[in-house]
């Protein structure tokens, strides 16, 4: 298997278009110009930290170490999930509750895949575990996020509507049944799109930089399919767990919406 080896003046003139970017919001008033420019060298840096990172990890194959690394984007994800959410759950429960959801689904899915289908020896060895995993996780983390924003958003926008069914004689679960089902379709809709458009209209990442780095074609497609599933699998499960124990956060042993347990909205 042979590849293009980059250097770094290769990169240095791709980065360009990321300065003819910022170029564009400033002669646009857009205002993203030092937003632009602070992300890509934000990229550079968290990149290169991992390359380190990584090159340590694979010469250590430790699971000490490689639980301490997942452990460490599992933490970073669940921060995101909770800075993307308009009206966060108060207390612990905004950060505990999507990340312990994301844990226990990517964790899960991951597991699955490194002891079934890929099979490395040993199973938890770094070069296999942490891209699986931070594949699982981004997509999950998505998922999740979407999902309880829209869980929270909608109860507090429909709260007349659920109430009048609570009244009516309905459980929480009838009440808030709208919303849950358009919590769980936001969530899964990111993966949904993906797999319909995977092929056709975009070739992923993943795929992508396999047959750069000389891979056949079809063994790069296999490992596609393979992580496209596995991606799925941790989104579905992560955002109905999400979805569920938010609801079961937002009611009590009375039936009642409680809406008093969410933090207030963000602007």
């Amino acid at each position: 298997m042979t590849y293009i080896e980059l250097a770094y003046t290769d990169l240095a003139i791709a980065s360009l278009l990321v300065v003819l970017n910022a170029l564009l919001s400033l002669v646009l008033a857009l205002r993203m110009q030092q937003q632009l420019l602070v992300a890509g060298a934000r990229m550079i840096v968290q990149l290169a930290l991992v390359a380190v990172v990584l090159k340590v990890l694979f010469a250590h194959v430790s699971p000490l170490w490689t639980g301490l690394a997942a452990a460490t984007m599992i933490l970073f994800a669940g921060r995101e999930i909770v800075a993307r959410q308009e009206r966060r759950l108060a207390g612990l429960w905004a950060y505990g509750l999507g990340t312990g959801c994301m844990l226990l689904a990517a964790c899960l899915v991951t597991v699955f895949a490194l002891t079934t289908q890929i099979r490395p020896d040993p199973w938890y060895d770094p070069r296999y575990a942490l891209p699986l995993l931070g594949m699982v996780l981004g997509n999950t983390m998505t998922g999740i996020s979407l999902g309880l924003h829209t869980l929270t958003t909608g109860l507090a926008r429909d709260r007349v509507a659920v109430e009048a069914r609570l009244a009516l004689g309905g459980s929480f679960w009838q009440a808030a049944l709208p919303t849950t089902r358009s919590a769980m379709r936001s969530g899964l809709m990111p993966i949904v799109n993906a797999m319909a458009a995977t092929g056709l209209v975009s070739l992923p990442g993943m795929m992508t930089g396999q047959i750069l780095a000389g891979a056949d074609p079809v063994q790069a497609v296999k490992y596609q399919v393979l992580i496209m599933f596995l991606i799925a699998g941790g989104t579905g499960i992560g955002v109905l767990l999400a979805v569920a124990g938010g609801l079961a956060r937002l009611t009590d042993a009375r039936q009642r919406l409680r809406l008093d347990r969410l933090g207030p909205a963000r602007g």
